[in-house]
């Protein structure tokens, strides 16, 4: 999120609840959480699902970040996007209006504007799959003919096949008895779980012990 943005948020949150003190920090929850205002009783959430951008090793590894800046009792607020139905998945992450793949295809634009690269944008199509093993969906980019592309600031050249593909996210689903197992190695203890009436999301309650 853009620093402009979190200005943005917290002057809305002060208007929509006056009493309340809001600090916003601009920072990486991977590596600034210690930066974190306040005194126990303390409670964190992470919403939005975003923990399921993370691998496996780096959600553990977050959790532990988490654990890390809180006291025993203190609380963890999680939110998570539940697994479904495959096609119903990856009709979300390749919708007929295409907003998805402009999305994933942007991630080529800023490399090509912040180091140099010389992506032709228009040469890779989005691809949307649905890992059963892992329960995940990945968004790829896939070269729609050869090409060579050069990052300077990188100091990298790279040629792809037509049909070689680039992983660019993932977007992990999660099951309740999965989110209580990465909660327990993490050092918290699910104490309530509620979703949606269709099951399509949750919203987890932990404590740090």
């Amino acid at each position: 999120m853009s620093e402009s943005a979190l200005r943005e948020a917290v002057d809305a949150i002060v208007a929509d609840y006056p009493g309340l003190r809001v600090h916003g920090i601009v920072g990486d929850f991977t590596d600034d959480l210690g930066g974190l205002p306040g005194t126990a009783p303390r409670l964190v959430a992470f919403l939005g699902g975003t923990i399921g951008n993370l691998l496996p090793e780096e959600r553990a590894t977050f959790l532990a970040s988490v654990r890390d800046v809180l006291h025993e009792g203190d609380w963890l607020l999680l939110g998570t996007d539940l697994v479904k139905a495959p096609g119903r998945l990856v009709q979300a992450y390749d919708d007929a209006a295409g907003v998805t793949a402009e999305f994933n295809r942007n991630v080529l634009r800023v490399l090509n504007r912040e180091l140099g690269a010389d992506f032709d944008v228009d040469a890779f199509e989005h691809v949307a799959l649905w890992d059963d093993e892992r329960e995940w969906i990945e968004m790829r980019l896939r070269a729609t003919r050869a090409m060579e592309v050069t990052v300077p600031e990188l100091g990298l050249d790279v040629a792809f096949a037509e049909g070689e593909e680039i992983r660019t996210e993932i977007s992990a689903k999660f099951r309740r008895d999965k989110i209580e197992s990465e909660l327990d190695a993490g050092s918290f203890d699910l104490e309530a779980w509620w979703t949606d009436a269709q099951d399509r999301f949750a919203v987890s309650l932990a404590r740090a012990r």
